[in-house]
């Protein structure tokens, strides 16, 4: 009995090497208390990543110092913890409950005072999401720097994959400085080569380039017949529940009233006798004469949508009013010229989700007046710059370079065992 107890072996104690999961875990939660605690005490003010080239210098001493930790310390029972995997993933832990906090609280707004103060309302910008994410950086670059140095075909697979997803973490994250995103408004005829900083500081910024708008054309898909309620202030929709699309042939009911679009023109404007006329799309509105029978019976009559100096054209039917609606747009688009200061110029059509790359900018169509639609003269542009994206898309292609010679290993293996 007593050779029996003498063998049992001994619960290790807190921190006698080696280290393992419940030590990793205090520190993950150490890390995070601490942040809080740095947030907490500057009244809520977080970390405001510096730009370039101060964040590269940071990051190449990150990089530098867990390199030189990695190799010279290489058998130190501490530094072999740090660069373990309990560690690894009871930071990947933390970022995760830090990423939930992120998502469930609005980022950016105001709200509860204890809450700002301990920075849950800009958690990616807050000391312990910076804390955690620095540990995490040494902790995933010293598991790279021993299967690295010394080399082999055999951890490259670890390497690739390891190597993309700190290439990638920190080239977004440190980058995140560097992006510029820019509202550009231009008028036709009209050049400029200013944006607005998105955001409620709305700081004007020089572009290294001019932007000229020669024309604005929107495209929209048909106007819709709608009963409007004057008495509510809302639209009804018609027997059939749907919305309906003006076009010759058109029939639309409600409640014992028919209507019916005897004639339609996309394009038109009122005539000398008050009737519509052919008119060019750059000026014209749409016109539907309908022919009104039921309980809401009347003469033949022209709907129009109305537009800038034309007011719209309805039908009144008992206590309600029936419109047409302009239709919404389909599409629309810029045609412009790109003029850089060294002389390059490009001319190019922007449209929704269509960029175009100009001196390290990619402009995109972004929005227009609303309020004039299809005769907007005003183009809303967003110019956007990130000198990182590179980056982050080379670590990206490395994880999937990874993922794939995982497979291919697999694959091999079984064909081995088969």
């Amino acid at each position: 009995m007593t050779l029996l107890h003498t063998m049992a072996p001994h619960p290790r104690k807190w921190f006698h090497a080696p280290w393992e999961f419940r030590e990793a875990a205090l520190a993950a939660t150490l890390t995070l208390a601490l942040g809080f605690a740095v947030q907490y005490s500057l009244g809520g003010a977080g970390i405001t990543m510096p730009a370039w080239p101060l964040n590269g210098i940071i990051l190449a001493l990150i990089a530098l110092a867990t390199l030189t930790l990695g190799l010279s310390f290489r058998n130190h029972p501490m530094v072999q913890w740090l660069g373990g995997i309990p560690l690894g993933l009871s930071l990947i832990l933390s970022l995760a409950i830090l990423s939930f906090i992120g998502g469930m609280v609005p980022q950016g707004a105001a709200g509860n005072p204890a809450a700002m103060q301990l920075g849950l309302y800009s958690i990616f910008s807050s000391w312990p999401f910076a804390l955690t994410v620095a540990i995490f950086f040494v902790n995933l670059g010293l598991s790279l720097v021993w299967k690295t140095i010394p080399f082999s075909p055999k951890n490259l697979q670890f390497i690739l994959f390891h190597a993309g997803f700190w290439i990638a973490l920190a080239c977004g994250i440190f980058g995140s400085s560097d992006l510029q995103r820019l509202v550009v408004p231009v008028y036709e005829g009209r050049s400029t080569s200013r944006g607005l900083v998105s955001g409620e500081g709305r700081d004007v910024v020089e572009l290294p380039f001019s932007i000229k708008l020669h024309d604005f054309s929107i495209e929209e898909y048909p106007p819709q017949l709608m009963f409007y309620d004057p008495e509510s202030d809302r639209f009804i929709m018609a027997g059939s529940q749907a919305v309906t699309e003006v076009h010759k042939g058109t029939r639309v009911s409600w409640k014992g009233t028919d209507v019916e679009v005897t004639e339609f023109m996309t394009s038109a404007m009122p005539g000398p006798s008050g009737n519509p006329v052919a008119a060019p799309p750059s000026a014209g509105i749409p016109y539907a004469k309908v022919r009104i029978t039921g309980s809401g019976a009347q003469p033949d009559t022209w709907l129009s949508t109305g537009g800038p100096g034309m007011r719209p054209y309805v039908a009144g039917i008992d206590s309600q009013i029936l419109i047409m609606v302009p239709g919404s747009p389909k599409s629309y688009r810029s045609a412009v010229t790109l003029q850089a200061e060294g002389g390059r110029s490009l001319e190019a059509e922007l449209e929704v989700n269509k960029p175009v790359n100009f001196e390290g900018w990619k402009i995109y169509q972004m929005g227009y007046d609303e309020e004039s639609g299809r005769f907007s003269t005003l183009s809303l542009l967003e110019a956007i710059r990130d000198p990182w994206l590179p980056g982050v898309y080379l670590g990206f292609f490395m994880i999937l370079g990874g993922n794939a010679l995982f497979f291919w290993n697999g694959i091999k293996r079984s064909g081995v065992q088969a």
